[in-house]
């Protein structure tokens, strides 16, 4: 792929400047990887109560995705805003992105938490399609969500404060303080699910159980530091509604074209889940359910390169430097091919582990599992390149581009291919996913062609750009 750059000619860039990228992103990588690791070891866990309940927890699962994908849009419109204001050294701005963030994702817990205690069953329900053993998948999956939904709230904290450390650079903390939550969550799961060391067997709530009492710790650590070591974006608690209503109102409208471009792929990731989790019984869901843990391991490359980009080159637009940024992201997206290659080696290898760790699972259960983690080893690659591209043109405040690329494509292309083929074919639910995938490719090329407009090639941070100047703390 050519350099974004028209000027230079240079495809990749000096070793110099991944190293230096590398550096910013591997405590973001060990984190993704620490958390990925205990959700595998969760699940193995989980996978111990047989098909049914596994399936149950992972549909549920499922439905927290589509949440965490929301709240990670209002982190990203305040990250965009946040990374520009700290490169113009504007501290006033980058309280108000987080002000924005902690607002907006705290709104968006608490509306899902109460959908989850007044509509768990229905929500489960949507899920499953005409799964010949949904009655048992929906009852325990309810019961999960239920119970599950009262950390909703906790993450919104811990996504505000850790997603705006990064935003700055400091990615160590947050690397810390989740993956301690994460090994937390693993030993109230051994605790809880099998009533070991005197604890009460609680199965499918004591995983609920393990998740909320994680979760409100990790927010709790967050909160703790940020109060003691007053990051640059820091405000005190009596001043989180002092907001600026211009810069607020510019950080949702970002959000909204955000809003639009993730929901409709979240929207296109849940029709397909549908489609497959009805191509069988428990163990179709299961199977399913067990190849995205394990390819969840490797999609650290994903936060790795938005966090990258968004600290080299929304740092680098805030300043003022167009011609720098926009060498500097040319080079990230020609590396993160190259970063989604070698993920996706490792990940086809990975397929050895499958009778380890899931060898509680049916035959048929471990086959769709090997199946599915195959085909991602095979998107690794392009799924690199969309998020370098998505990262890029977000930087800039371009958010645009994500509503013609995920909502176009999707619309018009990915929902009525999936549902032609789950009318007209008998395709399983591997085979299915991966023709429905194939979608990927003409967003990959829209997406290139827009960045090639330059459109995200501005600097929010400067005056009259992103409304009057903010106020103080």
């Amino acid at each position: 792929m050519k350099n974004l750059d028209s000027g230079q000619h240079r495809v990749f860039g000096p070793l110099g400047f991944y190293r230096e990228a590398l550096a910013l992103v591997v405590p973001v990588m060990l984190q993704q990887l620490i958390t990925s690791m205990i959700s595998l070891v969760d699940n193995f866990m989980v996978a111990g109560l047989g098909d049914a309940k596994m399936a149950a927890v992972n549909v549920a699962n499922q439905l927290n995705f589509v949440w965490l994908v929301v709240v990670n849009i209002s982190c990203i419109a305040g990250g965009i805003y946040l990374s520009q204001h700290r490169g113009a050294k504007d501290e006033g701005g980058m309280r108000q992105a987080f002000r924005f963030k902690l607002i907006l994702a705290s709104g968006i817990s608490a509306l899902y938490f109460a959908l989850c205690l007044v509509f768990p069953e229905t929500l489960i329900g949507l899920m499953l399609g005409g799964n010949r053993e949904s009655a048992e998948i929906v009852s325990q999956g309810a019961r999960f969500l239920r119970l599950g939904a009262v950390g909703s709230l906790p993450f919104a904290i811990s996504a505000a404060c850790g997603s705006s450390l990064r935003d700055i650079g400091k990615t160590k903390a947050p690397l810390a303080i989740s993956s301690t939550a994460a090994v937390t969550a693993t030993i109230l799961n051994w605790l809880l699910i099998y009533g070991n060391a005197g604890f009460p067997r609680l199965e499918v709530a004591g995983a609920a159980f393990a998740t909320v009492i994680a979760r409100s710790l990790e927010a709790l650590a967050f909160v703790v530091f940020v109060a003691l070591r007053r990051p640059d974006f820091a405000v005190r608690p009596g001043r989180i509604l002092a907001i600026d209503r211009g810069l607020f109102a510019s950080m949702l409208s970002k959000s909204g074209a955000i809003f639009l471009s993730e929901t409709a792929w979240v929207i296109s990731e849940t029709i397909v889940t549908a489609i497959y989790n009805g191509r069988g019984g428990a163990g179709t869901v299961a199977g399913m359910a067990a190849g995205w843990t394990v390819a969840n391991l490797f999609f650290l490359v994903f936060p790795a390169i938005h966090t990258a980009t968004g600290v080299v080159v929304g740092s680098t637009l805030g300043a003022g430097e167009l011609v720098e940024a926009k060498r500097k992201g040319g080079w990230i997206v020609s590396g993160s091919m190259v970063f989604g290659a070698g993920a996706a080696v490792v990940a086809a290898s990975s397929t050895a582990i499958v009778p380890l760790v899931f060898g509680n699972l049916s035959p048929s259960a471990r086959d769709i599992t090997r199946g599915l983690i195959l085909v991602i080893a095979s998107y690794l690659p392009l799924w690199a390149l969309l998020n370098a591209q998505f990262a890029l043109s977000r930087s800039g405040g371009d958010t645009a581009m994500g509503v013609w690329v995920d909502v176009g494509v999707t619309y018009i292309v990915f929902i009525p291919a999936a549902l032609l083929l789950a009318r007209y074919t008998g395709l399983g639910p591997v085979a299915l996913f991966a023709v429905a995938k194939i979608s990927d490719i003409p967003k990959a090329l829209v997406a290139a062609w827009w960045l090639r407009k330059g459109r995200w090639l501005r600097n929010l941070a400067v005056a009259g750009e992103v409304g009057p100047p903010p106020v103080a703390n």
